[in-house]
């Protein structure tokens, strides 16, 4: 089947599969994080297996996040010449294989731990950086050709992935707690789950996601508009990649074309994410004190982040508090930046309930501002455009947690224990 012949068939029932491919986005969001946001709720077993002066949680986000955004700067480069199947299913394997190292190397290293054995955590750290970039930005830039529930659904999953990982780190921690050895045993159980859901995720998007009717009609309609990044999807359903005669249909938008029409998107979710990982997971681990739930304390504000940055991600659907306005949201991400004397203060002052609340802000915030700024970003371009302007937004998204996690280490200033 051809191009043409393929937007033809599929036109009248393009919405055929709509739920289903809202649902496989949604998974494909939680296999997304689900590796990275493992590493970040076991943060409690990290600080009991390797000394304090480690900095177990500001280190490994530390080691991630160059990996990350210099991978997916160089992809988003040159996305047009790149074959977004195999992106993806790389970045899902990548996914599943170095989470299975990580559960590997909780068995091989019982008790407490040094320096050899932390270089190593730090090494399968980067592979999930390296995955991520594969996998955000080319999800995000295939997603933003198609329709905009597919964003919101995949931002979603992503959210779902430390909400679930969350929910699933307090169920195993609470199982194991009298058992002997019962922190470890726990942990590896949970990075075997995250494992299958890697697989999972490798399994969906490589034979089932490509064969959906609305995902073919997209991707077909794309082709027909320049776009080579699909030509591999399509073949895996069938469909013959062949481009129209029209070399006007070829001409796009440069990339930094895409970046000075956007640029206060872009900057918006450098924004977001600098905030919120200048306090997310560092400061929540080091700085919150000690309080009644004592060793629970920092899991349950983890938890609290992520159910709430969860719940976030599904309020744009309800249209009459969606933000759409571009000064709108800009207002209201600065406005966020409020945040950080309330954590301050509430650090220094306040009881373990208030930083419980001001931690749920944080994530429904965070979840809100992203799902609105991805949802209507993308709009009124041509198919190849569209995946251009998906990775650009997923650099400058990258770059802004990049940025959070280097400014979080300015909370230990004036600790005696810092360093």
């Amino acid at each position: 089947m051809t191009i043409s012949n393929a937007i033809g068939a599929a036109a009248p029932t393009r919405l055929e599969g709509k739920f289903k491919a809202i649902i496989v986005c949604w998974v494909l969001g939680i296999g997304s994080l689900a590796s990275w946001n493992s590493m970040l709720t076991i943060g409690d077993y990290y600080y009991n297996l390797f000394p304090k002066s480690y900095h177990p949680s500001r280190v490994l986000t530390l080691v991630y996040q160059p990996f990350a955004l210099g991978t997916v700067a160089i992809l988003a480069y040159y996305e047009s010449k790149i074959n977004t199947r195999k992106r993806n299913i790389a970045g899902y394997i990548l996914f599943a294989l170095s989470t299975l190292m990580l559960m590997v190397m909780a068995i091989v290293t019982p008790g407490k731990a040094g320096i050899g054995s932390f270089t190593g955590i730090c090494a399968i750290v980067a592979v999930f950086g390296l995955a991520d970039a594969h996998v955000q930005g080319g999800m995000v830039g295939d997603l933003s050709l198609m329709c905009p529930e597919f964003i919101q659904s995949f931002f979603g999953g992503m959210a779902a992935a430390g909400a679930l990982t969350s929910g699933l780190r307090l169920i195993t921690k609470a199982a194991f707690d009298k058992v002997n050895d019962g922190l470890r045993k726990g942990v590896m159980l949970f990075l075997a789950i995250s494992t299958l859901v890697e697989f999972l995720c490798v399994i969906m998007y490589a034979f089932l996601f490509p064969k959906l009717p609305i995902v073919k009609y997209y991707r077909a309609k794309a082709a027909s508009e320049g776009s080579k990044t699909v030509s591999a999807d399509l073949a895996a359903a069938g469909i013959q990649s062949q481009g129209a005669d029209d070399p006007k249909l070829y001409e796009r938008l440069s990339n930094k074309q895409l970046v000075l029409q956007n640029i206060d998107y872009a900057l918006d979710l450098f924004l977001i994410y600098v905030l919120t990982l200048s306090i997310f997971p560092g400061f929540l681990y080091e700085n919150t004190g000690e309080h009644k739930l004592g060793e629970w304390y920092a899991v349950v504000l983890v938890a609290m982040y992520n159910f709430w940055d969860l719940i976030g991600r599904y309020v744009p659907l309800v249209k009459c508090i969606k933000l759409e306005s571009r000064k709108g949201l800009t207002i209201a991400i600065l406005a966020r930046y409020l945040l950080i004397p309330a954590f301050y203060f509430t650090a220094k002052y306040a009881d373990q309930g208030w930083m419980i609340m001001l931690t749920s802000f944080l994530g429904i915030t965070n979840g809100y501002l992203t799902v609105c700024v991805m949802t209507v970003a993308p709009k009124g371009y041509k198919g190849p455009e569209q995946n251009a302007l998906g990775n650009i937004l997923v650099v400058f998204l990258l770059g802004g947690i990049f940025a959070g996690v280097a400014l979080d280490w300015l909370w230990l200033i004036g600790k005696k224990d810092a360093f």
